[in-house]
């Protein structure tokens, strides 16, 4: 599994993906893409785009493009937030296909 951490997430959240490869869009000298390029890019080196975007489905036709989605939401895109989410993200990561894109959120309390 090859995942892609979206620059909208701290990089410190890399160590928390079960992956075989994890990289940042800095990384992969991809910031400052807009979302169709960047998807474009993406689906050509990578199973999964980790993100925190929930507009992204409404923005871009996701279908066309051969990459599955994984949306972490939280109040704010700060590690403290997101680590807790990354038990189910991890959950999703191994079921997840091209195509789908799944929502990972803090259970309510």
């Amino acid at each position: 599994m090859r995942v892609l951490l979206d620059e909208c997430l701290p990089r410190q959240l890399k160590r928390t993906v079960s992956a075989d490869i994890v990289k940042t869009v800095p990384e992969m000298g991809w910031a400052g893409k807009k979302n169709g390029e960047l998807l474009r890019l993406a689906a050509q080196e990578f199973d999964v785009l980790l993100t925190n975007d929930q507009n992204l489905e409404y923005q871009q036709n996701l279908k066309k493009f051969k990459l599955a989605f994984i949306v972490l939401v939280a109040e704010t895109n700060d590690i403290l937030d997101l680590e807790p989410l990354m038990t189910d993200a991890n959950v999703a990561l191994n079921r997840i296909q091209a195509g789908e894109i799944v929502y990972i959120e803090a259970s309510a309390i």
